[in-house]
């Protein structure tokens, strides 16, 4: 007698029929998209300037707050985990593009900003990250950009009021 079981094939395609789970295609489709795009530009910055996407992420968090941030809310607004945040540190301030400063009556928090070689740096990076999105997407016409910015603003209110509620999932529709 065989122990080992024998499972039948299951295929995806099947379970996401034409005209049912336009959620889940919906999903998939995004999924695709931002993979496509994000491919290309951790190609071209590494390519470019020599340089990962998660510390471009990271320096493009510190451009936005000049003053710098603590490293929890780097955490935070990256998704990642402290110890992550803490690496990509490290290597930013060991090229002189980063300063770390410890905040007055916390021993354990340190805020993070660009420094003026960082910022230089930076800046040069973001014009041709810019170019690379908009020669990306200028395929679609540019009333299909408006709409499907409009489109996806919608979802991001509505992704963010469901999970806010915390409600069960409902039903396919």
């Amino acid at each position: 007698m065989s122990t080992v079981l024998e499972v039948p094939r299951v295929d995806v395609a099947p379970r996401v029929a034409a005209d049912e789970h336009v959620s889940l295609r919906l999903w998939l489709q995004l999924l695709a998209c931002a993979a496509l795009i994000e491919r290309h530009v951790r190609e071209r910055l590494r390519d470019r300037f020599d340089i990962t996407l998660p510390r471009f992420d990271m320096m493009a968090q510190l451009d936005r707050e000049p003053k710098g941030l603590k490293m929890s809310e780097l955490s935070r607004r990256l998704m990642v985990t402290g110890g992550n945040v803490t690496g990509l540190t490290d290597q930013l301030v060991a090229e002189g593009l980063v300063m770390r400063r410890g905040i007055p009556g916390d021993r354990r928090a340190y805020n993070i900003r660009l420094t003026p070689k960082g910022k230089h740096q930076f800046d040069a990076m973001a014009v041709e990250h810019e170019a690379w999105i908009v020669d990306l997407l200028g395929e679609l016409p540019r009333e299909a950009r408006d709409t499907l910015h409009e489109s996806l603003g919608q979802l991001k209110e509505a992704l963010t009021a469901r999970l806010a509620a915390g409600s069960e999932p409902h039903a396919a529709e």
